[in-house]
C-alpha cells in the first residue's frame, strides 16, 4: 500500500522539534529536507529579566499575558538560576493567567497550573478581542513578549483600557543554519525540486527573507514561494508568509500545532 506522502520532498525549517516533525512526515513516506532556520537563546543580559521577576514576586500584578510557551519556560529558567523559582511559581499561581494559544497553556499545565482566560484566536488580535469585554482599568498587567515583536498594538491597547503594562523579553532568536544551506534551500524550491515547506514560526519566514536579501536571492525567493506549496501551523505564521509574498495553501482549521498541520499536509498532498 502506497504511503500518503510517498515521493514528496518537504522542507522542515523547525529547530526545537526538528526530528519530531521530520519523523511525523517520514512516517507517511515523505522525504524530509532538514533545514533548521533559527535557534533560540536566553537574552544575553539577565538583569532586566531578573528585575522583572523580582517585581512580579514582590508585588504580583493582577494579570499576566503569556504569548508563547517558550517565553514562560524561559522565565521559569531565569527564576531558577536566580534562586527565585519557588517564589515565582507561588506568585504565578495568584495572578490571572491569560494565554494566546495552546503552547503557553501546555507549559502552565507542566507547572501544575492552568490558564484563567484563553484568547479565542491564538493571535495578538485574539488576545485583545478577548480582553475588550474585561474591565482593565487600574489593573497591572505583566506581558511576556517574544523576539522581533515589541507588540506595540497590545501595549497601546492596555494603556487605552486604563491598565498599566509591565513587559518582559527573556529570549532571542539566533541564526543556526549557515547562510549557504538556507540559500540552497531557496534555490531548490525555486527550481521546483521541493513539494512543500512547512513553517512553524514567523521567525523562520524572516530568516528566509534575510538570507535572500543578503545573498541577492529576492527573485529566487519569490519564485520559490510561487512554485512550492506552503503550509503554516497557524494564523500568526500564515500572516508572516503572506507579508513575505507567499500564499498559504495548507493549514490546520483549528488546534494550531504540528500534528494537525501534518494531517492537513496529508489531506492536501496525499490526494494529489
Amino acid at each position: 500500500m502506497r504511503s500518503a506522502l510517498a515521493g514528496r520532498r518537504i522542507v522542515v525549517p523547525e529547530t526545537r522539534e526538528l526530528d519530531l516533525l521530520a519523523q511525523m512526515l517520514e512516517r507517511h513516506g515523505a522525504s524530509a529536507v532538514r533545514c533548521p532556520l533559527v535557534a533560540i537563546h536566553d537574552v544575553e543580559d539577565a538583569t532586566p529579566v531578573e528585575a522583572w521577576l523580582a517585581r512580579f514576586i514582590a508585588d504580583p500584578p493582577d494579570d499576566l499575558i503569556l504569548l508563547t510557551g517558550e517565553g514562560l519556560g524561559r522565565l521559569v529558567g531565569f527564576a531558577a538560576r536566580a534562586g527565585m523559582d519557588a517564589a515565582f511559581l507561588a506568585a504565578l499561581a495568584k495572578v490571572r493567567k491569560i494565554t494566546r494559544g495552546p503552547k503557553p497553556a501546555r507549559v502552565l499545565h507542566t507547572l501544575g497550573l492552568k490558564p484563567d482566560l484563553a484568547a479565542a484566536e491564538p493571535t495578538t488580535a485574539g488576545v485583545i478581542a478577548t480582553l475588550q469585554s474585561e474591565n482593565l482599568a487600574g489593573r497591572r498587567v505583566g506581558v511576556q513578549l517574544y523576539p522581533d515583536n515589541p507588540n506595540a498594538t497590545l501595549i497601546e491597547f492596555l494603556h487605552a483600557a486604563g491598565a498599566t503594562p509591565d513587559a518582559v523579553l527573556c529570549y532571542a532568536y539566533a541564526s543556526q543554519s549557515e547562510d549557504h544551506l538556507v540559500a540552497q534551500t531557496i534555490d531548490a524550491m525555486a527550481a521546483g525540486e521541493v513539494d512543500l515547506i512547512a513553517f512553524t514560526s514567523s521567525a523562520q519566514v524572516k530568516r528566509l527573507r534575510d538570507v535572500a536579501a543578503a545573498r541577492g536571492r529576492e527573485a529566487a525567493l519569490r519564485n520559490a514561494f510561487a512554485r512550492t506549496t506552503i503550509a503554516a501551523v497557524g494564523p500568526v505564521v500564515a500572516r508572516a508568509i503572506e507579508e513575505a509574498g507567499g500564499r498559504v495553501a495548507v493549514a490546520p482549521a483549528q488546534s494550531f500545532h504540528m500534528k494537525p498541520m501534518v494531517n492537513a499536509i496529508i489531506a492536501a498532498l496525499g490526494s494529489s
